[in-house]
């Protein structure tokens, strides 16, 4: 091959080289404009009906606004106010105390029947079923079906006491010191959706490592605590901020259940929240006791967070 066939081979290979590029580039122009039209409808979703009352509602916070006079700037007085209300504080410990007490056994005993439902039984699908089933019904309905069990008189909690115990049960629902444990009971019975994440955790865990564990000797005890829990790990803290965030948020089941009741011993933050919203039409305060939840949700994630890496383990490394 002589030299001008050299030339002119190179010249057609750059020249195919480029049209080849122009096309690459064209089809991926072509992508970036199909997946904006595909992702424009959740993105206009997400501006009307997430982002923008997010926004209205931080501006609301600074105001005075009753959904019927325009709003009136009032500053910080919004958040003043709620600093010297004694049931704005008193919402804020029930939430709190419900939830250091509900997320820790939400976890441990999700965590448990997780294991139990790993086990190699007949009808194993079925009983998974049966324990998932409450984690799908509505709030409303549980809530419901709750009252009829709390109740004092003809209720299924208290007639079985009686009939194991021969005691009378307490009034749960109407009483300060039972309605918590009552409250927490209720949303306990709910665990089907942790549950389900800590089994598929569970069954992601290599058999090698017990394989190995075992022949060097380690108990099951051992096995648990230096292979299943390091292992399952990033699945529980998943748990527990779910769980965290969703404790902090409790509504509907309470509000059919209690209503806040009695003498607010169950009065929720967001029972609060909505109270001042929807029942007295204070949707500026309505709005700044929002932004606090929200900040409060936001810290707590992000020490959860920081915190996460001396006792998560990730394969690849903490």
């Amino acid at each position: 091959m002589t030299v001008v066939d050299k030339t002119t081979t190179r010249v057609r290979s750059w020249l195919g080289t480029g049209s080849s590029r122009k096309i690459r580039l064209s089809l991926a122009t072509q992508e970036a404009i199909w997946f904006y039209i595909f992702v424009a409808p959740w993105l206009l979703a997400f501006f009307l009906f997430t982002l923008g009352p997010m926004v209205a509602s931080f501006l609301f916070s600074f105001t005075q606004y009753n959904a019927i006079q325009p709003p009136v700037w009032i500053g910080l007085k919004n958040f003043v106010t709620l600093s010297g209300d004694p049931v704005f504080w008193k919402s804020i410990r029930v939430t709190f105390t419900y939830a250091v007490v509900f997320v820790p056994l939400n976890l441990a005993i999700s965590l448990f029947l997780a294991a139990m439902l790993n086990l190699a039984v007949p009808a194993m699908r079925v009983i998974r079923t049966i324990y998932y089933l409450p984690a799908v019904l509505p709030e409303v309905v549980t809530g419901l079906v709750w009252i009829w069990i709390f109740n004092p008189d003809f209720g299924l909690l208290n007639y079985l006491l009686y009939l194991l115990t021969g005691l009378k049960g307490p009034n749960w629902l109407g009483s300060e010191t039972w309605v918590m444990p009552a409250v927490i009971i209720s949303a306990l019975w709910g665990m089907g959706s942790g549950v389900i994440i800590f089994l598929a955790a569970l069954q992601s865990v290599s058999p090698e490592l017990y394989e190995a564990a075992e022949i060097d000797g380690a108990s099951a005890l051992r096995r648990y605590f230096t292979i299943t829990l390091p292992m399952i790990s990033p699945v529980i803290l998943f748990n527990l901020l779910v769980g965290t965030i969703g404790a902090l948020q409790v509504f509907a089941r309470i509000y059919v259940m209690t209503q806040g009741g009695p003498n607010y011993a169950s009065y929720f933050y967001n029972l609060y929240l909505y109270s001042n919203a929807f029942s007295y039409f204070r949707l500026g305060l309505a709005s700044a006791q929002a932004w606090i939840l929200f900040v409060v949700i936001m810290i707590l994630t992000l020490i959860i967070l920081r915190t996460s890496g001396r006792w998560v383990y990730y394969a690849g490394g903490r």
